[in-house]
């Protein structure tokens, strides 16, 4: 089969407003008061939220309610806020009114209305005077309200169920100015069902029928999947090898308010414990719908703070100054309760750390693809206690390229990617890939409204920057309606295809209890109303892809963007094979618990580290800025880390002049091993051709130990001679520094041994004559004159 992907240059979802024919009925609309800009019919695409080059007022959604509409709710939308002077001048007659546009009835528009021109917004109400004059940093509240429907009075007009786009305006004259339309803010209404009017009275069938209540249409319910992230960004610091005992160290205490009352993660599963209870869930609908997508490094570091941690004053120092952790106790809690909920529901894990994998592939180091890829369904099994969801893959950034797929390609693979990145031809919920990758598509503008909740709004690298919204002119709260909006948008649309909608928010998500609670709410709402049926991860995953062809994948530049630092995957693909090198060379002793891959793991996992995509997409640059620091203090880390273990182990220097005894004594070394782990290590030698060295095989060192090394040599020269000695790891990288050893030999060398055996000659040979004279009688030509004396 044939498979086709882009890197570059591909748009991840059309979100440019496009025109829309005709409204869902228009109500009575009231003039302008005096000086206020009219409405203009026209375009349906972007328009600046302002009719002025300079800012002067700035609106401020603080509350909907209902947030959500159904038969039961209230029949008044009543909006809160506030308009704040942020200009350099005061503004007069400040008044604000609700407007809304036609029900949503195209996908792309689900971001796409919040940015069209005004004109689009025809339901309108009256202005609401907040202010007869507004001074320079003076806000002032509004509260604004609207009938859904009425026969009588000036109303919304929302007759049917649907997803609405509602504005709030405001207008004022600056000083030395003109009437001007100033701000507005906008939010996505959705409409599951329509209540009664209220106090209506049945007088004829015809009015009973415009006041009734209005059902959905529940007869192509939507099949709905929710992963629900727990995620941080990396906390451990980085460059520290792996112990049996050492207390971890994290940069920063920040996950002990995370994971303690009120913070964000603990908000996270508070809202899942809440919504899949018994007395809310009795029938298990929602539980099957929901599945815990857990990052690994998170689990690893909170289980490491439940026995105790330390925090370091200073990130870029490893082994500086601590001080005590302050979240033990809500570390223990929080995975107790992880552990309750993962025992009785889906379970996966994300890439570790959230890495970016298109980066992982880029580096293609084995062992760290298992890392980011294989092993964390491991960790979370083993953490708790459960069996987790197998060959699946979230990629953080919701996007595959054609290294990745290579990578996965190893075994059966399900990837889950955002559906405009998947033949946005086809309306399908899974594609083939490859032979062996299959992916399943969540839905785009669900995802992109679910990045926008919370306190850290961001950008999926999907979603093209030109059609990104508009996150920093957005309150919290509008965010929020525009996130449930989406969620119900396919549910009320029967023509939406695929009928299954997979829910994905990203997995450093930054909703706090109230974005959480709304989302599972709306989730709930949908599936009691019938509007939506719960659809198992597992279930899916169990599925044929829809088509037999090879799908084609576009991978957006923004992604490339969005990716981790050049220096970082330069500093992963120069470490990892000197972190794979010194593993190889560590002793594997089953009778200790610290072995070569527990103690060399970190530093791969800290590499991941630094290649998270963790808070890269932020709205915020400082965020950005923040992330990109740390991930290259953490590769310096790794690097100074690495270097240090391989500096650990060396041949220590004797010092002065080595004396050989005799031309063939042994040279006596000494090598020092001051990792917690034994190591075997192969002498290398350098000496001069005057001198014979015999390799003596690998060696073990003892933990933290030192051994004598006896080194077979042979000199046949008296001048002192240079040796330079260095260990190696087994596959011949060098640890430690080299050291030189000055050799001298007592021996004289080859004319010593000529003048030995000449002299040695020459003996013999008056010796032997002297018993040739002795034995014919004769006396010795030597001894004439000798007896004279």
């Amino acid at each position: 089969m044939r498979m086709a992907l882009r890197r570059a240059g591909v748009a991840a979802l059309v979100m440019a407003a496009v025109g829309l024919t005709g409204s869902a009925g228009v109500g009575p609309a009231t003039p302008a008061p005096a000086g206020a800009l009219p409405i203009e019919t026209g375009s349906h695409t972007k328009a600046p939220r302002t009719s002025t080059d300079g800012k002067f007022l700035e609106l401020s959604i603080q509350s909907t309610s209902p947030s959500t509409i159904t038969t039961t709710s209230a029949p008044t939308v009543v909006v809160r806020g506030t308009v704040k002077n942020v200009g350099d001048r005061p503004v007069e007659d400040v008044g604000v009114r609700l407007q809304r546009a036609p029900a949503i009835d195209n996908a792309a528009d689900v971001r796409g209305a919040l940015e069209f021109d005004q004109a689009i917004f025809d339901t309108v109400g009256e202005f609401d005077t907040v202010a007869t004059s507004l001074d320079k940093g003076e806000s002032r509240p509004f509260t604004l309200s609207l009938p859904l429907r009425s026969a009588t009075e000036l109303s919304l007009d929302i007759t049917e169920p649907g997803v609405y786009p509602m504005l709030v305006n405001v207008n004022g004259t600056p000083e030395y100015g003109g009437a001007a339309r100033l701000d507005d803010a906008r939010f996505l209404l959705p409409v599951l069902g329509v209540p009664a009017v209220s106090g209506a009275t049945t007088t004829s069938e015809s009015t009973s029928a415009s006041t009734a209540v209005v059902p959905p249409d529940t007869s192509a319910p939507v099949g709905v999947t929710m992963m629900w992230p727990l995620a941080d960004a990396p906390k451990l610091v980085g460059g520290i090898p792996g112990s049996i005992n050492d207390p971890i160290r994290l940069i920063d205490d920040d996950l002990a308010t995370e994971l303690s009352d009120g913070g964000r993660l603990d908000a996270l599963v508070d809202a899942v414990e809440s919504a899949t209870k018994p007395e809310n869930d009795a029938d298990g609908k929602v539980t099957d719908s929901l599945c815990l997508a857990i990052d690994p490094d998170l689990l690893i570091t909170v289980e490491n703070m439940t026995r105790g941690y330390l925090v370091v004053d200073n990130a870029g120092i490893p082994a500086g100054d601590t001080h005590e952790g302050r979240g033990r106790d809500a570390a223990g809690n929080w995975l107790q309760r992880v552990k309750t909920l993962a025992a009785s529901m889906c379970t996966t894990s994300v890439p570790f750390a959230q890495a970016d994998l298109a980066a992982v592939g880029t580096v293609a180091n084995p062992e760290l693809t298992a890392t980011a890829i294989d092993r964390p369904a491991d960790i979370l099994d083993n953490i708790l206690g459960v069996t987790s969801v197998r060959n699946f893959v979230w990629p953080d950034s919701g996007v595959l390229d054609s290294v990745t797929v290579d990578t996965l390609n190893a075994h059966p693979t399900t990837a889950l990617v955002a559906a405009s990145s998947v033949d946005s031809s086809r309306a399908q919920l899974s594609s083939r890939i490859t032979e062996t990758v299959s992916a399943l598509a969540f839905d785009t503008g669900a995802a992109a409204a679910l990045a926008a909740t919370g306190s850290n709004p961001s950008t999926p690298s999907y979603i093209d920057q030109d059609t990104a919204p508009q996150l920093a002119s957005e309150s919290r709260v509008a965010r929020r309606q525009d996130a449930l909006g989406a969620l119900a948008w396919s549910a009320l649309t029967p023509t939406a295809r695929p009928r299954n909608q997979i829910l994905a928010p990203p997995q450093l998500w930054s909703a706090d209890a109230d974005d959480a609670t709304a989302v599972l709410s709306m989730l709930s709402t949908l599936i009691r109303s019938g509007l939506a049926t719960p659809q198992s991860l597992p279930a899916l995953l169990g599925r044929q892809p829809g088509t037999t062809d090879a799908a084609t994948l576009e991978y957006p530049e923004r992604a490339t963007e969005d990716g981790p630092q050049t220096s970082v995957i330069d500093t992963a693909r120069t470490q990892l094979p000197r972190i794979d090198a010194l593993e190889s060379t560590l002793v594997d002793d089953p009778g200790l618990p610290l072995t070569p891959r527990r103690f060399t793991a970190p530093l791969r996992e800290d590499l991941l580290r630094a290649m998270s995509s963790a808070n890269r997409r932020d709205a915020s640059a400082t965020a950005v800025r923040n992330a990109e620091r740390a991930a290259s203090i953490r590769a310096a880390n790794v690097t100074g880390t690495v270097d240090n273990l391989y500096r650990a182990v060396t041949v220590v220097s004797p010092g002065g002049v080595y004396t050989l005894a005799s031309g063939q004594a042994p040279l006596l070394l000494v090598a020092r091993n001051e990792l917690p782990i034994a190591i075997n290590v192969n002498l290398r030698v350098d000496a001069p051709p005057e001198m014979k060295i015999s390799d003596i095989g690998p060696k073990q060192l003892p933990p933290r130990g030192s051994r004598q090394l006896t080194v077979p040599a042979e000199m046949n020269d008296s001048r002192k001679l240079v040796v330079n000695f260095s260990l190696t790891t087994t596959d011949g990288r060098q640890l430690g520094v080299p050291t030189s050893v000055t050799v001298r030999s007592n021996a004289y060398g080859r004319p010593l041994a000529a003048l030995t055996a000449t002299a040695g000659g020459l003996l013999l040979f008056l010796a032997g004559r002297r018993l040739w004279h002795r034995f014919r009688g004769q006396p010795d030509p030597a001894d004439e004159g000798y007896e004279q004396r």
